[in-house]
């Protein structure tokens, strides 16, 4: 018996490939001719490991068999970030366009007008050094610019100089000189004839280190002996005004500025042929170019008063030339305003005090003799023709002319009769 389920038991014991076909419920094994269900262990699905064979008294153990690892869960997956797409913009409106063009324009303008104003301020020549003279006069109310003309031919060049009529002198004469005085109670433009008979205070010229004493002589001497120093220190002492900046400007500035601004209308009452200054104008108006604008401010041949005559003229236009200048159009467009303020660098020399601000305001103050909020007029004089050792000279009228300066220093109004035409 024993015999016959020895070789029954090794007909039919199962393969290894029997267990992997087993169920998740339970595994079927024959035991001496017989089946038992017995339940699975483990986890559901997998094979567990099968009970003993029993053969008489000994136990053999089925083949193990090595449990299938559990697959790894597979990684949650990163969530997209939604990209949110601006909606497509709305074209601008016409208004809209002009307003930021205008916005990018006025940007502009006003980056450029500040480049220019900032290179034009680091470019001023401050040659002069009011601080230095002794023996100065208080302070006045309102402020006193002494504007002066020289005869300077620097930046000409010798065929500029031919069909100027500049001839052909070295250093610097003043040409012209007048003070501007604004304050409280408007502008005056009082002109200094340059033949004026006047005290030229005792000075030291720097280049020789020679001593010169107090002397009488015409006013324009003081600048040619001493320069614009000596010509402050005379002014000042004679008027008894204080002078707050010093403006010059040579005949090359002079032409470059006015042609800079597209000349200068000026009218004039007679016909005027002057062969010296080359200047040809009939009677009525006329807008003049540089060149013919330097020998309208020269003459004084043709001038019935002479030397007092051109004063008069010179105030004129530069009252017009300012006006010109200083018109919101030119202030206001760089690239207008920028080849005015240049053109007069080249022979433009000012105080040590003198900014682009006080140039401006200058120009402002001569603008309103122009328009009428000032007045013009010559310092007032008793013999316009005085006889000296220095030749034929201009003698000021003292009372009035006192009487002038103290209205002037105190900023009061000015009631001196302007001189006739």
């Amino acid at each position: 018996m024993s015999d016959r389920l020895d070789g029954w038991a090794a007909a039919n014991r199962p393969s290894g490939r029997a267990w992997d076909i087993s169920t998740a419920e339970t595994q079927s094994i024959p035991v001496q001719g017989t089946t038992q269900s017995m339940p699975a262990q483990g986890t559901p699905g997998v094979p567990t490991k099968p009970a003993p064979y029993r053969r008489g008294e000994e136990t053999v153990s089925a083949p193990t068999l090595t449990p299938t690892p559990e697959p790894e869960p597979e990684p949650t997956p990163t969530p997209t970030p939604t990209v949110r797409r601006r909606a497509p913009k709305e074209p601008l409106s016409r208004r809209r366009r002009i307003i930021r063009l205008a916005i990018v324009t006025v940007s502009a303008l006003l980056l450029a007008s500040g480049s220019a104003y900032v290179w034009a301020d680091t470019q001023l020549n401050r040659e002069v050094d009011l601080g230095k003279s002794p023996d100065r006069p208080p302070p006045g109310k309102g402020t006193n610019y002494l504007i002066v003309g020289s005869d300077s031919r620097e930046g000409l060049s010798e065929q500029a100089r031919k069909n100027l009529r500049t001839g052909s002198a070295e250093g610097r004469r003043t040409d012209s000189m007048m003070v501007l005085h604004t304050g409280s109670n408007g502008t005056t433009m009082m002109s200094l004839p340059r033949d004026s008979w006047v005290t030229i205070p005792g000075f030291l010229r720097p280049d020789t280190g020679k001593t010169f004493a107090p002397s009488q002589n015409k006013l324009n001497a003081a600048y040619s002996m001493g320069g614009p120093d000596l010509l402050v220190s005379t002014i000042e002492r004679n008027t008894g005004l204080r002078i707050d900046h010093y403006a010059e400007i040579g005949f090359s500035g002079f032409v470059d500025v006015v042609d800079a601004v597209g000349g200068v209308r000026m009218c004039v009452n007679r016909d005027i042929k002057d062969p010296k200054s080359g200047l040809d104008l009939q009677k009525g108006c006329h807008t003049l170019d540089g060149a013919k604008a330097l020998a309208f401010v020269r003459q004084r041949k043709q001038e019935a008063k002479g030397d007092l005559g051109r004063t008069q003229n010179q105030q004129k236009f530069l009252a017009a030339l300012a006006d010109k200048a200083a018109t919101p159009g030119v202030l206001a467009n760089p690239f207008a305003a920028f080849p005015t303020v240049r053109a007069g660098l080249d022979t433009l020399i000012v105080d040590k005090d003198m900014g682009l601000r006080n140039l401006m305001s200058l120009f402002e103050a001569m603008k309103g003799v122009t328009s009428g909020d000032g007045r013009q007029l010559n310092v007032p004089v008793a013999n316009p023709n005085l006889r000296t050792s220095k030749g034929s000279a201009v003698q000021w009228n003292v009372t009035q002319a006192r009487r002038l300066f103290d209205q002037l220093r105190n900023d009061q109004p000015v009631d001196i009769a302007p001189p006739t035409p």
